[in-house]
């Protein structure tokens, strides 16, 4: 967990680094948006002089009317007066403006400032490309390639993971169905063919610790998906999956223990909290459930 000293905001950093011309460009997730390194970026023209070449960007007349556009689109708390105020100086040869005067007079969130390990001036995706024509075509076009590879890469895996993760839980539900067989069937007298009655019944003991409802809530609630022979667990994020798998092995060695159904529950539950808040801190791409191979959903803003 990273703190921004100037916006006074926490967030969870997911650090990539983009090779743009030989340079060596920083990219963070900011939740689910894309920042990039200005710092880095000023590089290009004078590697001593960082911030200097930030600084003058900012003070020209186009770019306090791009970025106030840019706030006025996104951030509802933008202070439009003080914005005024500085695209009336804009372009002036006394004006100067650092992105810390930007940040403390507007409230401005597209453009961040960051102190310690990787600290400097960072800026959302559409600034940094618009900070990028302003230092060259060239290095625009080269910054755009290299971070459009890298989303390629990442819904890539991001793909290849899941389908991994989804394997791994069907391996893991033919584990779990086992130790039912084994361990609860035998001590009940049921006739053969009510047997799914229980294993659905199990099934949901995790589908309720982990989702927080049952497959027949699931399959009311989404009737055209369940006429397609989907469920919800066809639905999890990559990190959802990971934990439904864990789930299975370990409610599975707690039925051989011959725990209570009541406290399997509550246990996996406990479990199911504790592994998904961690997991979804760590990344936040594999908290994203996919819809199919080309539509995700972002469960934050769904």
């Amino acid at each position: 967990m990273m703190f921004s000293v100037l916006t006074g905001k926490s967030f969870v950093m997911r650090k990539t680094k983009l090779n743009v011309n030989q340079i060596e460009v920083v990219l963070f997730s900011n939740n689910e948006e894309d920042y990039i390194s200005l710092t880095d970026m000023a590089k290009y023209r004078d590697s001593e002089r960082t911030n200097y070449i930030i600084q003058n960007w900012m003070r020209t007349q186009s770019t306090i009317e791009f970025l106030g556009l840019w706030e006025s689109l996104h951030n509802p708390d933008f202070k439009s007066i003080e914005f005024d105020a500085f695209r009336l100086e804009a372009g002036s040869n006394s004006f100067t403006l650092t992105p810390k005067k930007w940040i403390d007079n507007t409230l401005a969130i597209g453009i961040i400032s960051k102190a310690g390990r990787y600290g400097g001036t960072y800026a959302h995706k559409d600034i940094a490309f618009e900070f990028a024509s302003w230092l060259s075509s060239t290095f625009k076009l080269y910054l755009i390639t290299e971070y459009q590879r890298l989303k390629e890469v990442e819904t890539s895996k991001y793909n290849l993971e899941w389908n991994v993760k989804r394997v791994l839980s069907k391996m893991n539900y033919h584990i779990h169905t086992d130790a039912v067989k084994s361990f609860i069937l035998p001590k009940n007298d049921y006739v053969k063919d009510k047997d799914w009655i229980i294993y659905a019944e199990e099934a949901d003991l995790l589908n309720v610790a982990l989702f927080g409802c049952t497959a027949k809530d699931w399959r009311t609630a989404n009737p055209e998906l369940a006429e397609k022979s989907m469920n919800i667990r066809d639905f999890a994020s990559i990190n959802e999956l990971a934990v439904l798998s864990n789930l299975e092995t370990i409610n599975a060695q707690m039925i051989k223990e011959e725990l209570s159904k009541n406290t399997r529950f509550v246990k996996l539950k406990e479990i199911a909290e504790y592994q998904i808040e961690i997991l979804n801190d760590l990344d936040y791409l594999k908290t994203i459930k996919r819809l199919n191979d080309s539509v995700f959903i972002d469960q934050k803003n769904s």
